[in-house]
C-alpha cells in the first residue's frame, strides 16, 4: 500500500486527489485542509507521497515543502503553471497543473514509484520497470519468455538478452504484466503467450529455446481456454 498525504484548503481538489488515488488502486491517503496538521501528520508517519498546494490561505505550499525531510517525494500542485520551476527547485518530483487529469495524475505516480524503488508498469504495457541489484532497470516486455520464482526472487529469462534477477513476489509481479499477453501457469512460472513454440503433454517449449515450464494442474483449464496455436506463434 502507497501511504499519501494531500494537503490543500480547496476541499474540492482534495476529493479529487482522494477519488484518483482511488481509481489508482492500492493507495491510501490522508487529507487535511490545515497545512499546520497536515505537517504534523508527515513528520509523525513519513508517508511514501505528498501533495502539496502552493497556494495555501494560511501559508506557502513551497515554504512547507522546504521544510519537510530531505527526500521527501513531494508532488506540489497549482492552479498557475509558473510556479512549475519553483516547485521543481524545492525538490519536488513533479508538479500537477490544475484542474488535475487523471492520466497526468498516473504519469506523476508512476514517476513517484519509480523515484521510491517501487516496481511499476509503464503506459501501454511495452516495458516494466523493477529494482535490479538496488538499480531501476527498464525491461522490454517483448524480450521476456518466462519468469520463474527463486526464493524471494523473480528470474526473468529474456531472449538475446542477460537474465535478470529482480527482488519481487510473484503476486505483486503478476499484477503489473498486462493479462493479455503474460499468464501464470504454475505456482513457480509465468509465461509471455506469444513466445511459445509448442504445448504438448502439459509442458510448454519456446521458440529459440530449450528451455521448458511445466503448466499445473490448478493453472490446466485457465490456460486450455486462452492458449490458441495459430494467435500465438509468431512466424
Amino acid at each position: 500500500m502507497i501511504r499519501c498525504v494531500a494537503i490543500d484548503d480547496e476541499p474540492i481538489d482534495l476529493n479529487i486527489i482522494k477519488e484518483y488515488c482511488r481509481r489508482y488502486g492500492d493507495m491510501d491517503v490522508e487529507c487535511f485542509s490545515s497545512p499546520h496538521d497536515g505537517f504534523e501528520y508527515i513528520i509523525a508517519n513519513h508517508p511514501d507521497i505528498v501533495f502539496i498546494n502552493i497556494e495555501l490561505q494560511k501559508a506557502n505550499g513551497l515554504d512547507l515543502g522546504r521544510r519537510l525531510p530531505e527526500g521527501t517525494c513531494i508532488i506540489f500542485t497549482s492552479a498557475f503553471s509558473q510556479y512549475a520551476i519553483d516547485g521543481y527547485n524545492v525538490g519536488a518530483i513533479d508538479f500537477l497543473h490544475k484542474p488535475i487529469y487523471y492520466t497526468r495524475f498516473q504519469h506523476a505516480i508512476r514517476k513517484s514509484l519509480r523515484y521510491l524503488g517501487h516496481s511499476v508498469s509503464e503506459p501501454g504495457h511495452r516495458t516494466i520497470v523493477l529494482k535490479v541489484e538496488r538499480r531501476t532497470t527498464i525491461i522490454d516486455l517483448t524480450d521476456i519468455v518466462y519468469i520463474e520464482a527463486m526464493d524471494n526472487y523473480m528470474k526473468i529469462i529474456r531472449r538475446n538478452a542477460p537474465v535478470i534477477m529482480s527482488q519481487i513476489t510473484m503476486k505483486e509481479l503478476d499484477k503489473i504484466l498486462p493479462h493479455d499477453t503474460f499468464l501464470r501457469v504454475h505456482r513457480s512460472f509465468i509465461v509471455n503467450m506469444h513466445a511459445i513454440d509448442c504445448y504438448v503433454n502439459r509442458c510448454i517449449s519456446f521458440r529459440n529455446s530449450s528451455a521448458t515450464v511445466p503448466v499445473g494442474r490448478k493453472y490446466l483449464q485457465q490456460f486450455n481456454e486462452i492458449y490458441k496455436p495459430h494467435e500465438h506463434t509468431h512466424r
